[in-house]
């Protein structure tokens, strides 16, 4: 895994080791607390999966330059602030092993910590007038709300479609990726076109990415750290099981469905909704859409000449629905 991650690297090797001094840059304030916390951020990052997207995507046009930087670092300050107020949201204290910063220093802190990093963001865009990435990452921001409250509004009734799950997907999860691609392009001037294109390709990685991660609640030997059967406890409604749910006969629907609503911490019902998804063939419905989405990736990216940057992406598309955490 480790090698994997240093061959989709290779090409931007020199660049992601500048990155992270920009970025460290990028977040620091006057108030001794914020530095404090955001040097925390820094020694607790995770593989920087995201900015690698801005840079092969940059140099799969033609260079990294400064404003390459600036994007890259918008984009990890998104990153940093949503997964910040999540971890208030969800009310955990652990990320990647470490303590988070609300168990740490708090809700109240947490959550100012996350304005900050949004605001910082903006003004790295308006600062530098590059009102074309500002544009990007406010919508991103605001698709990645909307996906949010979505997928809370739908949880509360239990009533996700097919249709309504990839949205979820798409604006919680896939809409990051394809802003990471689409400001990459944009940092070396793409016009419309193009960037729409390496949005898509961002898009159709990012849906892949989360069918991958949703696989996950189904696999005893998950090496994620994420217990079996999280999702259903906490009544998130993904593919597999809607679409098992979607095939069912109606007796068996409802005793399922059941499961989920009144019996979601019940080890037993939840064990058996489980063993139910994998025999009438949810999972591999879902590897078959998550595979779908890949090839609609690859199918983009085939349209470049062939370049060390085409080739680290392709590695990055295979890991993405390959990977064991």
């Amino acid at each position: 895994m480790a090698n994997t991650v240093e061959e989709i690297k290779r090409p931007i090797n020199e660049e992601m080791k500048l990155f992270e001094q920009k970025f460290y840059e990028s977040m620091q304030s006057k108030v001794p607390l914020l530095d404090k916390v955001t040097r925390f951020i820094v020694t607790t990052k995770g593989k920087q999966m995201r900015p690698m997207f801005v840079f092969l995507c940059a140099k799969l046009v033609g260079d990294v330059n400064e404003k390459t930087y600036r994007g890259a670092s918008m984009i990890e300050l998104i990153h940093t602030a949503t997964l910040v107020h999540d971890d208030v949201v969800d009310e955990s204290f652990k990320r990647r092993n470490f303590f988070s910063i609300n168990a740490l220093w708090k809700n109240k802190i947490a959550v100012l910590v996350g304005d900050y990093l949004l605001s910082k963001s903006v003004l790295l865009s308006t600062d530098h007038k590059d009102y074309d990435l500002l544009s990007v990452i406010s919508r991103t921001i605001r698709e990645m709300s909307e996906g949010e409250l979505l997928q809370l509004e739908k949880a509360r009734k239990l009533d996700i479609t097919e249709d309504v799950y990839y949205e979820i997907i798409r604006q919680k999860t896939a809409t990051l990726i394809a802003a990471c691609c689409e400001i990459g392009v944009l940092s070396n001037d793409a016009d419309e076109n193009l960037a729409k294109k390496m949005m898509d390709f961002g898009t159709y990685t990012g849906m892949a990415f989360q069918i991958k991660d949703d696989l996950f609640d189904y696999l005893t030997s998950n090496v994620i750290g994420k217990p079996v059967g999280i999702d259903i406890k906490e009544q998130k409604m993904t593919l597999p099981l809607i679409h098992t749910l979607k095939i069912a006969d109606e007796k068996d629907r409802k005793y399922y469905f059941n499961t989920i609503k009144r019996y979601n911490n019940d080890q037993k019902r939840v064990k058996e909704l489980i063993s139910f998804v994998k025999s009438s063939g949810g999972l591999e419905y879902a590897v078959s859409v998550m595979k779908n989405f890949q090839q609609k990736a690859k199918d983009i990216l085939n349209e470049f000449p062939d370049s060390e940057p085409k080739k680290s992406l392709h590695i990055m598309l295979d890991y993405v629905i390959e990977r064991k955490f």
